[in-house]
């Protein structure tokens, strides 16, 4: 059984969750950060993440954190951690292939004694089911005899500040009782926090896809809540405030649902569930709800235009934000898509504004090019869709300014109050 002491390893997947994590412990000891795509390394060699989760100075304060993209570098590694993306498809089921891809790269080098952790968001029974069988085909090797599996769910928020790798507890599981102990001491080194021992991989992945699944099913209440509240003519936030003053009510605002995890993970639980015959109900009509939110938001904004007499076709409008959420640069699943394909529909000219997207990658991910910078006076409408630190700063007077004198100015966010925006959710 590998000793603690002896642990090389090596983080699989540099993104927003595994180059944190590299950072940390390449802070204590040796580590190889390996990722597919050769740009980012050599991104992060010049000492800079584009994400902005990792700091120049965190990256440089990482002195025993190595970088490669040759695949053959892995061999010298005994601990790998995974961490790549686990999205779902045009179907919305999931999309293993980043995981299956993975395991077969440290199949290749794999060797006795070695240990496999996985971060990546699954579900139960896929670490077990999916990922060692592939690690079993391309190594030649015994599962808990030759080789052993760990999860340890990640649980990063893109852009939180506050809530960082180290001050987030850890959960943490093995595929023996040995294994979850190593699997343990190794994440202790790094998470101030504390670590929460599962007793196996499966509640261990269980628990991961639950936590957002929750959150997901809570904001489809809250989602519904204000589409209820609009029909009454009652300001949500104003009832979210009053209700919000009893001790045990719980702080969700309604809101566009994307990003990598809570407009992900649901899917991956309904999936398994599915393949048991088992039916969800409540989740997939949360799922159902948020992902509708967008479609609401342009039907209210061109009914409000409409009634001020604003002709839609052929309208200009602007929306600020296109990132999943605000004061970050992740782009991944974010709905504000939706409103923007959504206008189109309406033969409406749509300026996409954001100060935090790289132009390339939303023309890349999904044919947008955001504007440089908004035209002063040039808008019939215009959409607050992510709270950015710059559009909460600009205040009412000077988003308003960006639009024609008369227009619809909606606030999805509520970085406005409501005398100063014309509609909020």
């Amino acid at each position: 059984m590998l000793r603690i002491e002896d642990v090389k390893l090596a983080v699989v997947g540099l993104g927003y969750v595994g180059l944190p994590l590299a950072v940390e412990f390449g802070k204590k000891r040796p580590v190889l950060g390996f990722d597919i795509n050769k740009r980012r390394i050599d991104e992060l060699k010049s000492g800079h993440d584009h994400t902005l989760e990792v700091e120049g100075e965190d990256l440089a304060a990482a002195e025993h954190l190595r970088y490669s993209h040759d695949a053959e570098a892995l061999a010298e590694a005994n601990v790998f951690i995974v961490t790549v993306p686990t999205p779902i498809d045009q179907y919305k089921q999931p999309d293993l292939t980043p995981l299956i891809r993975a395991s077969e790269t440290i199949g290749r080098v794999l060797k006795r004694g070695d240990i496999v952790i996985y971060e990546s968001t699954v579900y139960p029974g896929a670490t077990e089911e999916v990922c060692v069988p592939v690690l079993e085909s391309v190594s030649g090797l015994r599962f808990n005899e030759d080789f052993y599996a760990g999860y340890s769910p990640e649980r990063i928020n893109p852009g939180d500040k506050q809530h960082r790798v180290t001050t987030i507890r850890k959960v943490t599981s093995g595929s023996t009782p040995e294994v979850a102990d190593l699997v343990d001491r190794l994440y202790a080194e790094i998470i101030v926090a504390g670590t929460h021992k599962a007793p196996s991989i499966r509640v261990a992945e269980a628990a991961k896809v639950i936590e957002n699944t929750q959150r997901d099913v809570n904001i489809a209440l809250i989602n519904e809540l204000a589409l209820i509240f609009n029909k009454l003519g009652i300001d949500t936030q104003a009832v979210l405030e009053a209700a919000g003053t009893k001790w045990n009510f719980l702080p969700f605002r309604p809101g566009l649902v994307g990003g990598h995890c809570i407009g992900v993970d649901p899917y991956y639980l309904t999936h398994k569930a599915q393949s048991i015959g088992y039916h969800p109900e409540i989740i997939l009509a949360g799922r159902r709800l948020n992902d509708s939110m967008g479609s609401y938001v342009v039907s209210q904004l061109i009914k409000a235009m409409t009634k001020r007499r604003i002709q839609v076709q052929g309208s200009r409008v602007l929306v600020m934000g296109l990132t999943f959420k605000e004061n970050c640069p992740d782009l991944r699943n974010t709905r504000v898509v939706d409103i923007v394909r959504e206008l189109a529909e309406y033969n409406i000219d749509v300026d996409v504004y954001d100060p935090w997207v790289d132009p390339e990658e939303a023309v890349a991910e999904y044919g947008i090019r955001p504007v440089e910078a908004p035209a002063e006076g040039a808008y019939d409408g215009i959409v607050l869709a992510v709270a950015h630190k710059q559009f909460c700063d600009m205040g009412a007077a000077r988003i308003r300014a960006l639009g024609k004198p008369e227009h619809v100015l909606y606030d999805l966010k509520y970085v406005l109050t409501a005398e100063e925006a014309d509609l909020r959710l």
